[in-house]
């Protein structure tokens, strides 16, 4: 149409068919689970920081700015994720693998080792 205005980001949406909409917006639900993942990390390390005044301060110092700094990379992996699987999605290529099933358990898991320490110092 004439009057439609571009979409972003171009580089995501002027590549290859017009997919079917429901893989479309399935995988804008996905990026949405992870954004919203990145939020809670984000929230815990808040928390975690603001709340725990028991743990050892450097221990829970350290383990909120792992759950932060997770965060950060969940919500820009979710966004690099997307543009990745839309793309494939418009050139009919296999879809590529994620990331994420990495860093969240990697995250959870430092995180959790230093406020276990922190707790038992």
């Amino acid at each position: 149409m004439s009057g439609e205005r571009p979409r972003f980001p171009r580089s995501v949406y002027e590549t290859g068919d017009e997919p079917d909409p429901r893989f479309t917006l399935a995988n804008e639900r996905t990026f949405l689970a992870w954004v919203g993942a990145g939020l809670a990390l984000i929230s815990a390390g808040v928390g975690l920081d603001s709340l725990a005044s028991a743990l050892h301060p450097g221990l829970r110092l350290a383990a909120s700015v792992v759950l932060v700094l997770g965060g950060m990379v969940s919500a820009a992996q979710a966004w690099f994720g997307w543009m990745a699987t839309e793309k494939s999605l418009r050139l009919h290529r296999p879809l590529p693998a994620t990331t994420l099933a990495i860093v969240l358990p990697v995250v959870l898991g430092i995180a959790a080792v230093l406020i276990l320490i922190g707790i038992l110092a």
